[in-house]
C-alpha cells in the first residue's frame, strides 16, 4: 500500500513539472499552450528534436532548469514503476509458494471444492472449529474473498488431478464437492475417490436425479441445499422451540451450551467404563445425549450402565470450556 502510494506521488509531481514547463514556456516566449507543451515534452524525455521556436536568453536559461528537474524525476518515475511491477509479481510468487508450503504440509486436512455462495459460508462453518482447511475454485474473481477470509487456497480447477494433489488430497480427511453443477461434482467425486479411496466425500446435488449418480461415483454423503433449507423452514414453524434449542447448541460463538460429539481414543481412561463410572457428568458437568458406537449404530439416551468403548462417540451438552476439557481427556492415552 506504501509504494503504490509513493509511486502516484512521483506521477502527481511529474504532472505538476509538465504543467509548471506548459506555462513556463507559454509566459516566458508568449507561444500557445501546445507549442509550450511540445517543448516541455521533448525536453523532459530529452529526445531532442530541437526548439520549437527560435529561444530567448531566459527561454533557455528556463529550459535548463526544467532538464535538470524533468528528466531526472523522468527517470524516477519510470525506476519506481518497473519496481512497482516487479516487486508486485515477485510478492505473488512468494506468496503462492508460502501458500503452496503450507498446503503441502498439512495432514488429516479437509478440502472444500468451490466458493461460491454454498461455499463460502460452509467454509465460514468449518473454520469455527480448529480444522485445516484448503478452499479450491478455478474463478479468479473469488480469489479476493478467499484472501479476505484468509483461508488457504488454490485458483485452478478442482476437477482436474493435479490440483487435487496440489491440495493435498492423498492427506486429506474430508472432500466437500460444492461446485456449481452436478456433473463437474460426479467427476470430482469420482477423480477424488480414485486418488484417496479412504477419503470421506461430502457432494452437494442440486438435482435429484444426481444423488444416486453421486453416491455411485463415491460419495459417502449426498446433500441437496435445497431440500436443507425446506426442512429447517418447516421444523421452524412446527417446532420452534427445538429449532431454537439446537441453533443455541450448535452455535459456536455461543459459550454457555454447546453440543459437541467427542470420540473416544482407544487407550482412553473412559475405554470400558458404563457412564455411572465415567465421571462425564460428575467431573466434566456435561449431559449424555447419545453414544454412537463403532459400527455405526447409536444409542440415544443411554442409561447409566451403557458402556463406552474405544472408537465411539459421545454426544454431549454442556458449556464450551467443560467440553474441551473432555475431549483433551478423551484423546489422552
Amino acid at each position: 500500500m506504501g509504494n503504490t502510494k509513493n509511486l502516484f506521488s512521483l506521477i502527481l509531481l511529474f504532472i505538476v513539472v509538465l504543467i509548471a514547463g506548459t506555462f513556463g514556456y507559454a509566459i516566458i516566449e508568449g507561444w500557445d499552450l501546445l507549442d509550450a507543451f511540445y517543448m516541455t515534452m521533448i525536453t523532459v524525455t530529452t529526445v531532442g528534436y530541437g526548439e520549437v521556436h527560435g529561444m530567448s536568453r531566459a527561454g533557455r536559461v528556463f529550459t535548463m532548469v526544467v532538464i535538470f528537474l524533468g528528466y531526472g524525476l523522468c527517470l524516477y518515475v519510470a525506476g519506481s514503476v518497473v519496481q512497482f511491477m516487479v516487486d508486485g509479481k515477485i510478492r505473488a510468487i512468494l506468496g503462492r509458494r508460502k501458500l503452496d508450503s503450507k498446503i503441502r504440509r498439512l495432514r488429516n486436512h479437509y478440502i472444500v471444492c468451490g466458493y461460491g455462495r454454498i461455499g463460502r459460508v460452509l467454509a465460514a462453518h468449518l473454520r469455527e472449529k480448529p480444522i485445516d482447511m484448503v478452499a479450491i475454485d478455478g474463478n479468479p474473481d473469488l480469489v479476493p474473498a478467499m484472501e479476505a477470509d484468509n483461508v488457504l487456497y488454490i485458483c485452478a480447477s478442482a476437477i482436474e488431478e493435479e490440483t487435487l494433489i496440489q491440495a493435498g488430497i492423498k492427506h486429506a480427511k474430508v472432500l466437500i464437492a460444492a461446485l456449481a453443477t452436478d456433473t463437474d461434482n460426479v467427476f470430482l467425486v469420482l477423480t477424488a475417490r480414485q486418488l484417496n479411496p479412504d477419503l470421506f466425500i461430502m457432494a452437494r446435488a442440486s438435482h435429484e436425479g444426481s444423488k444416486s449418480k453421486l453416491r455411485a461415483a463415491g460419495a459417502d454423503k449426498v446433500e441437496s441445499p435445497y431440500d436443507i433449507g425446506a426442512h429447517n423452514m418447516a421444523m421452524r414453524v412446527l417446532r420452534p422451540t427445538v429449532t431454537n434449542f439446537l441453533e443455541l447448541a450448535l452455535a459456536r460463538k455461543n459459550k454457555h451450551i454447546q453440543m459437541e460429539e467427542i470420540p473416544i481414543r482407544p487407550g482412553s481412561r473412559f475405554c470400558g467404563l458404563a457412564l455411572s463410572e465415567s465421571g462425564i457428568r460428575q467431573e466434566f458437568d456435561l449431559i449424555v445425549i447419545a453414544i454412537k458406537k463403532s459400527d455405526a449404530s447409536m444409542i440415544f439416551n443411554p442409561s447409566f450402565d451403557a458402556k463406552i468403548h474405544a472408537n465411539d462417540t459421545v454426544i454431549v451438552v454442556g458449556s464450551t470450556e467443560n467440553l474441551e476439557k473432555f475431549g483433551k481427556a478423551a484423546m489422552a492415552a
